[in-house]
């Protein structure tokens, strides 16, 4: 872990990061390639020390009241955060000031957030994203060896289902050979129709891979999986997106079993209503002078 004093928290987009780097260790993380421009190791987390101030500043300054979205370059609930609490500041801010809030993780810390998420849900909307890859346990400790499991994850969800809180789950990645069968796919639709999730965003079943990402990935198949670099790299070489060779079976089986079971699964609907800031009305109390009584 290492602090910077950072310009800027609230992109024009109404992002924040507040962490840059990750421990989750996953072995597919995007956030590892080299367009990013991360000039320091990817585990040696970075602290924004002015994060809060500057978000608050921000916050003020904006004058329409928007969604601020958390979690799209490094997950808000790495372990770090239980030691600063930056993002709980945060949704503290966002509350206060009467801000919308989405935050994409796939760790179950969240839930100690449960309490201000609601608040910020009852006043104007909060929307939870949480990212499943696996329904298989052992597989999900070998592909994200340092986050929590999808079924702590799922019962992340069905907290959040109780709360009246919308979520959102990303499928992805299926990563050709390892997760992209028929029964993952039905393991994982079955946790998010138990959970009542609003959507769920697919891209294809596949992964994307670049420079800096690839190489590590590469890396992690010769430990984990021996010889299926070797069958990547046959077969898709340096191409970018990797889909996987049954995605047209398995996205097929996702649109009918979603469709069935109305579950937005339409990624242009999901992110509008991402994206849509809603406030609440607020109970009004009736005066008697307007009756003339």
């Amino acid at each position: 872990m290492h602090y910077v004093t950072s310009k800027g928290i609230l992109s024009s987009k109404n992002v924040i990061n507040l962490y840059r780097g990750c421990s989750h260790g996953c072995i597919y993380c995007d956030s590892r390639s080299k367009c990013y421009h991360m000039e320091h190791e990817f585990e040696d987390i970075e602290v924004k020390e002015n994060a809060i101030e500057l978000l608050e500043e921000a916050l003020k300054r904006r004058r329409r009241k928007c969604i601020v979205s958390a979690g799209s370059m490094t997950d808000p609930y790495i372990p770090l955060e239980t030691e600063i609490c930056n993002v709980r500041k945060a949704l503290s801010l966002i509350y206060e000031y009467g801000f919308g809030v989405t935050l994409i993780t796939k760790s179950s810390r969240i839930i100690r957030d449960l309490d201000l998420l609601k608040k910020i849900n009852d006043k104007t909307k909060c929307v939870v994203q949480m990212t499943l890859t696996t329904y298989d346990e052992s597989l999900c400790r070998i592909i994200e060896p340092n986050v929590s499991t999808t079924h702590e994850r799922f019962k992340a969800l069905k907290k959040f289902r109780e709360a009246g809180i919308p979520a959102v789950v990303w499928l992805s990645p299926i990563l050709p050979y390892i997760n992209d069968t028929e029964e993952n796919i039905n393991g994982i639709l079955d946790m998010c129709i138990e959970a009542g999730v609003y959507g769920i965003i697919c891209f294809g079943m596949g992964v994307t891979l670049r420079e800096g990402n690839r190489e590590y990935f590469y890396r992690q198949l010769d430990s984990k999986f021996p010889g299926l670099k070797e069958k990547y790299i046959h077969q898709y070489g340096n191409q970018y997106i990797i889909e996987s060779p049954i995605n047209n079976k398995l996205m097929d089986l996702f649109n009918k079993k979603c469709s069935k079971n109305n579950i937005v699964h339409n990624n242009e609907q999901i992110f509008q209503f991402l994206n849509t800031f809603e406030e609440k009305e607020k109970d009004v109390q009736l005066n008697l002078f307007d009756y003339g009584i």
